[in-house]
């Protein structure tokens, strides 16, 4: 996703797929769930109404009946007996204020007048506590005034009920999580294999198991590899070839120029021959460089290896320094590193007059290592063009400083070849840094 994708999504939106998938099942889930449990619930409620009233009316019915009958001084010993969950009964005109406002109480209002019949003169009002709660007023054939206090009553809910869907709950994250592993892991896996591929042939191939899918992405992506190490192979095999049979020609047009008498045009012939069999070898370096030669990788010292190279620099009489100090194990190769090391400095004292080498360790990324100098730099929209192969600064397009354009080019691949990085960046005040990062050693 770029940055302009990710703009327009919403801040809660989680970045990952892995999230973004379990988000969306979990959600769908739980939605299902609560529509199937609502549905349910509203079945359930429709189907006790029905009943409550095909049975309100005929206990009503009955209780009316026999209230009716009985003398007026036994009637308060019957009322607990003739009470229930929903209605219950009450000798005297009770609230006779307000009209009834639910169509569900002029329903059973109306049930009620058909069940016992006209003489009972039935009619409905609603209760000053709560418009669901209403009462139904009827006239007993003594004259005696009797009210129905019906208090409408929800669904009863079973006491496990909410447990149960506690767990079903627990029971749909937990799906949607193995879910989402199970999709996204060979995608990670594949991932990891993408960012750590080097151009060396030994790069770890994917297992090729799993869903159909994966593995037909992990077959892709084998494939891919034995391709490109082909084509690598293929590549240093053409210029170690071309090299190789340079090599003759340039011997015999040397021994005939050193033939000639001493003359300018003898050693202008032989500094061409020189700088042809210069840019024969770094081309073979370069190709070599891909591989990172046969040298396996190991744990090293990152202090004693750089105080080591800044000593041998020293002894010659180099202007080299170390500032700041390393601590920690890293995994390089060290032939390689050295190489990359050198030509860094080399090109710090020659374009500098000096370089200075530091460090730092990064538990996440791994180990940091600067070369650093004070020369004229380089100009901000060149410094990853100078990496390239062949690109060589104009200033330095001479025979004497500008080389073949393939040194930091080498240096850069043999980086990338033992899962580093080299960057270049203008340093404060003038000069220029090279950074070298190396990963930790796990």
């Amino acid at each position: 996703m770029n940055t302009a994708e990710a703009s327009r999504m919403p801040r809660w939106w989680p970045r990952s797929m892995a999230s973004r998938i379990y988000v969306i099942i979990f959600t769908g889930l739980l939605l299902a769930q609560g529509l199937s449990f609502g549905s349910m619930f509203y079945e359930r409620y429709q189907s006790a109404t029905t009943v409550m009233l095909n049975t309100l009316e005929h206990d009503v019915g009955t209780s009316v009946a026999v209230l009716d009958r009985l003398p007026a001084a036994e009637r308060p010993q019957w009322l607990p007996r003739l009470q229930r969950d929903n209605y219950r009964f009450i000798l005297g005109p009770g609230d006779q204020g307000r009209p009834l406002v639910s169509a569900r109480s002029r329903d059973v209002t109306g049930l009620i007048a058909k069940e016992v019949g006209p003489a009972f003169q039935v009619h409905g009002a609603t209760t000053s506590v709560s418009p669901e709660r209403y009462q139904v007023h009827l006239t007993l054939h003594d004259g005696s005034p009797l009210t129905l206090e019906v208090t409408p009553r929800g669904v009863p809910v079973a006491d496990w009920l909410p447990f149960v869907l506690i767990v079903q709950v627990v029971v749909l994250l937990a799906c949607a999580w193995i879910a989402v592993r199970q999709a996204t892991r060979p995608l990670a896996r594949l991932a990891r294999a993408a960012e750590g591929l080097t151009p060396a042939v030994d790069n770890p191939r994917l297992a090729e198991d799993g869903p159909t899918e994966v593995a037909h992405a992990a077959v892709a992506f084998n494939a891919m590899q034995d391709r490109i190490g082909r084509y690598l192979k293929e590549r240093l095999h053409i210029l170690a070839s071309i090299s190789h049979d340079l090599q003759t020609p340039i011997t015999r047009m040397r021994l005939r120029a050193e033939s000639l008498g001493d003359s300018s045009a003898r050693d202008r012939i032989l500094d061409d021959l020189r700088e042809m069999e210069h840019l024969v070898r770094e081309g073979v370096a370069y190709a070599r460089s891909a591989h990172g030669g046969e040298e396996a990788p190991v744990r090293i010292d990152p202090a004693a290896f750089i105080e080591s190279l800044v000593f041998d620099y020293q002894d010659s009489g180099q202007p080299v320094t170390l500032v700041g100090g390393i601590h920690g194990v890293c995994l390089a190769r060290p032939r390689a590193l050295r190489r990359v090391l050198g030509n860094l400095v080399d090109n710090a004292i020659k374009y500098g007059g000096s370089a200075e080498i530091g460090g730092s360790q990064d538990a996440r990324d791994g180990l940091y290592i600067t070369v650093s100098d004070r020369g004229p730099g380089i100009p901000e929209d060149e410094l990853d063009e100078v990496l390239q192969p062949f690109y060589r600064l104009e200033a330095s397009r001479n025979r004497d400083t500008g080389g073949a354009g393939l040194g930091l080019a080498i240096a850069t691949q043999l980086m990338r070849s033992i899962g580093g990085n080299l960057t270049l960046a203008n340093r404060e005040g003038g000069g220029l840094v090279a950074t070298v990062v190396l990963p930790g050693a796990r």
